[in-house]
């Protein structure tokens, strides 16, 4: 994706400045000498005007054959982008499992292909400059002796013949112009189908106008839910649930059974394929995305946070939010005194990577910006995962000023998280298969029962 709006567009973009004007100008020539051949003698124009055909014919043909290699080029050049951003992006891990040579050699066969469709592509265009000098020379030739004849029967003079000739060679000049830049414009229309291809992809959902008119109170349903990926393979099946506000909902099950999917049908990241999703009585598929969206707070285990202050971090999610109301919910999150022990404090520029602070310092900072949005609705991805058991403490204690008075969706493997949970879900195939408090499921020693006592057993 990121090879199609960066070496693709630089590609467009340098067709573009190197052709048209050129392209133009030997358009423009080229209309402009055929009428003064056609005027000086309309017998030898006729063998020029003849000959335009077979150039377009062979320039045709030949274009037809490179175009496929053209269009490969660009997608393996964008294969090897994507390589190279992802492995210097993973370095470390390659050096940790001793992967340089093999990740080098598969640079090389990427590389390799690159160079061979390359090849392919630059060869068959290239013919086109000889097809091209041996049509012209030819047309140069039979016109000549025409033109010589003509002369000697009287009905050319020399100096149309001299004049005829130089037209001809003008005219041959915008052909092989064109013809030169017609490898450069192949590049460019196969960089222009992959940039289009993404331009023209339909929204993903069907976006409504109505807007929110009033802030949520958190109450969700999901009513006879069905949503697949592919028509065949269906992945969550007659879906039913009904969350009061403030209700703390934790969703657990095997990998695949339908969790993280269940909360992007919930923010709207996809629709469902059958029945309905409510909030507050409200279908979301009729509301604006942008007004629906903002009554959502996230913490996921992958804590985001962009290159910029601190400050700016926590504010993401409310622009207006006072520099007092930071503190507070810094403070609330457990990440205040933190900040304040690190160089310039809330004004502290965090890298690219993020990488100048640890895992649980930065989950404890999207508690925070999560607090200043204020939202109705909390979305928890495995927020304490990977860290250690003070920050994990810090976390759980900031989790629960997170979650008091708002309706939280929690999906955790680590079961420990969970025991306060107003209802468990517990799905397998995309569907419910247990649900009730922690006490509820433990007594009926079913699936959840066996998953608890395997974690604290191991």
């Amino acid at each position: 994706m990121l090879g199609r709006f960066t070496s693709d567009v630089e590609t467009v973009s340098n067709a573009l400045q190197q052709s048209f004007l050129q392209i133009v100008n030997s358009f423009l020539t080229l209309i402009l000498v055929s009428g003064m051949v056609i005027y000086l003698n309309a017998l030898l124009a006729s063998v020029l005007i003849l000959a335009i055909p077979l150039i377009y014919l062979s320039s045709r043909y030949v274009l037809k054959k490179s175009q496929p290699y053209f269009k490969e080029q660009a997608k393996v050049l964008g294969d090897m982008n994507g390589f190279v951003q992802e492995h210097l992006t993973g370095f470390n891990v390659l050096k940790l499992y001793g992967r340089e040579e093999a990740s080098q050699a598969q640079f090389h066969q990427i590389t390799d292909k690159l160079q061979e469709v390359g090849f392919k592509a630059s060869f068959l265009s290239g013919i086109m400059m000889p097809v091209l000098h041996f049509i012209s020379d030819s047309v140069y030739m039979i016109v000549a002796l025409l033109a010589g004849l003509q002369v000697m029967a009287g009905l050319l003079t020399i100096g149309n013949m001299q004049a005829f000739v130089q037209y001809i060679w003008q005219i041959s000049k915008p052909i092989q112009t064109i013809t030169q830049l017609a490898g450069l414009l192949q590049s460019a229309k196969s960089s222009l189908e992959r940039i289009f291809a993404v331009l023209d992809e339909a929204d993903e959902v069907s976006q409504k106008e109505q807007s929110l008119q009033n802030d949520l109170t958190g109450q969700v349903s999901f009513n006879h839910v069905d949503f697949n990926y592919h028509e065949d393979r269906p992945l969550i099946k007659d879906f039913n649930l009904d969350v009061k506000p403030g209700q703390m909902i934790a969703i657990v099950g095997p990998t695949g059974a339908g969790k993280t999917t269940l909360i992007n049908l919930l923010m709207r990241f996809y629709d469902v394929t059958k029945g309905s999703i409510t909030v507050d009585g409200i279908d979301i598929r009729d509301l604006s995305r942008q007004d629906y969206r903002r009554q959502f707070g996230m913490v996921l285990q992958d804590a985001w946070l962009f290159e910029g202050s601190i400050k700016d971090n926590l504010r993401f999610g409310n622009l207006a939010a006072s520099d007092e109301a930071i503190v507070e919910a810094a403070k609330a999150a457990n990440v205040d005194y933190f900040i304040r022990t690190l160089p310039g404090g809330y004004q502290m520029i965090m890298n690219q990577e993020s990488s100048n602070i640890s895992l649980g310092q930065k989950q404890l900072l999207t508690i925070a910006r999560a607090l200043l949005a204020n939202p109705k609705i909390l979305i928890l991805d495995e927020a304490t995962s990977s860290v250690d058991t003070r920050l994990e403490l810090l976390i759980q204690k900031a989790m629960k000023r997170l979650m008091t008075g708002r309706t939280s969706f929690v999906i955790a493997h680590r079961l420990s998280t969970i025991q306060d949970a107003d209802k468990i879900l517990v799905l397998k195939d995309g569907q419910i298969i247990e649900q009730g408090n922690h006490q509820e499921l433990l007594a009926d020693k079913s699936f959840y029962f066996e998953l608890y006592n395997s974690q604290f057993r191991s």
